[in-house]
């Protein structure tokens, strides 16, 4: 399963995506502009199926 993934806002207002571990710490912070572009060019399991 994929890490879970909360957003935050970073100072300058940019939205971000925060991966944490198992015992909550970040483990990754990206922007919310990368993140979502690079989920959009993957292409599921289920999609790849069809």
């Amino acid at each position: 399963m994929a890490a879970k993934r909360t957003t935050h806002r970073s100072s300058s207002g940019k939205k971000l995506y925060a991966v944490r571990d198992a015992k909550g710490r970040f483990k990754d912070i990206q922007s919310y502009k990368r993140a979502h572009s690079a989920d959009i060019r993957r292409k599921s399991k289920a999609e790849k199926a069809k």
